[in-house]
């Protein structure tokens, strides 16, 4: 199957060929199911997609795979997705183990082109505990800065809109430090809504149906592994495999048993609401002999040196501010959506061509060493 076949132009094409699995699924799995979940208004017809496929014998291990949380790098998360059901899938036994398969975690975000919900929500900053305060003022460096990371009225000049960011930023990393600048993106945020990496002051639907499911495969199965697909951080056209804080093994362990080039090991427990980390406070405080092993998988666009970083944040700023005050120009606006793009799902061949080897490479990998994937 070619490439280029994975990746798809639209939501809705790419929901369609989603779907369209289900009877390949259904030839090692004939009890599997098309579960669709409806977000937002339902004329909207944005939907959560779901293939499930539990073990036929016994409900030993599941294999999920999940896309779409930070909407429009759910398309490179389908084309992974569509490949693992075209190439990896058959070498699974389907007595003792099941499968998975989340499509758009976000809908709205991968319709619309758009990295958060229609709420402007980050959803992997949205996991917050229900029972407890909001985390409102948790990111005081965030709030240091936050003409940097606020709208700052419609676009005039993208040239002089530009130099403005740079200056800001170059300013805060003298105040901040690159160290604290990195920590104020990374950690989102929870007061400011109209601002970059909002985490929301309640639980997104989106999120409600993905702590649900978390729940649902605990309950029900012995050992779970979870490869969630993302892009955009990390070195370019390569994967890097983050994993949460409470995964028990350290990163050396982790790198001894899975053969990545790239790993890391987030180590900054003051992060809230991140969705895989969600996962491990779920199983530690409720499933505690339910084995787990759930991580992010990052394709890399710009790079991951200084003047990489600096130009993944101006983007995320510049559509932001696009968004909420829009441009004065049409050239500006589509710069800045181009942009974005390139960002979360280039049209580059090449990187198509690398996604698609590197996630083979980690299924086999993860999959393998999990004893979920056989040879």
């Amino acid at each position: 199957m070619k490439v280029e076949s994975y990746f798809q132009k639209d939501y809705e094409t790419s929901r369609a060929v989603f779907r369209s699995h289900l009877d390949k699924v259904k030839s090692v799995w004939p009890n599997a199911s098309l579960e669709t979940v409806t977000i937002g208004k339902e004329a909207d017809d944005n939907t959560i997609d779901i293939i499930r496929a539990d073990a036929t014998s016994e409900k030993d291990k599941i294999a999920l795979l999940s896309s779409g949380e930070h909407g429009i790098e759910g398309y490179a998360g389908a084309a992974c997705i569509h490949m693992f059901v075209e190439e990896c899938m058959e070498h699974i036994e389907p007595e003792t183990t099941g499968i998975c398969l989340v499509h758009a975690i976000n809908p709205w975000g991968m319709r619309n082109f758009r990295r958060v919900t229609e709420n402007n929500i980050d959803l992997n900053r949205n996991y917050i505990d229900e029972e407890g305060p909001l985390p409102i003022d948790v990111n005081k460096k965030y709030e240091k800065e936050k003409e940097l990371f606020l709208p700052n009225g419609k676009i005039k000049d993208i040239t002089e809109e530009q130099n403005r960011l740079f200056k800001k930023l170059t300013k805060a990393l003298a105040k901040e430090g690159y160290a604290n600048m990195k920590h104020a993106k990374s950690m989102g945020q929870y007061e400011f809504e109209h601002g970059v990496y909002y985490g929301g002051r309640a639980l997104e639907e989106s999120a409600k149906y993905v702590r649900s499911l978390q729940i649902d495969l605990l309950e029900q199965y012995n050992h779970i592994v979870h490869m969630d697909w993302h892009t955009a951080l990390g070195p370019s056209n390569e994967l890097t495999m983050v994993v949460p804080p409470d995964e028990e093994q350290d990163l050396e362990e982790i790198q001894s048993r899975y053969p990545l080039k790239n790993i890391m090991k987030f180590s900054d427990k003051k992060v809230v609401g991140d969705s895989n980390q969600h996962f491990y406070t779920v199983q530690k405080k409720h499933y505690p002999d339910t084995k787990l092993f759930s991580a992010l998988f990052e394709f890399g666009t710009f790079g991951d040196d200084k003047k990489a970083e600096l130009r993944e944040l101006m983007t995320i700023v510049l559509e932001n501010q696009l968004y909420w005050e829009g441009a004065e120009k049409e050239s500006y606006r589509n710069y800045i959506l181009n942009e974005f793009q390139e960002m979360f799902y280039p049209q580059d061949e090449v990187w198509r061509c690398d996604v698609i080897k590197e996630a083979r490479i980690a299924v086999k990998v993860v999959l393998g060493e999990e004893n979920i994937l056989s040879s």
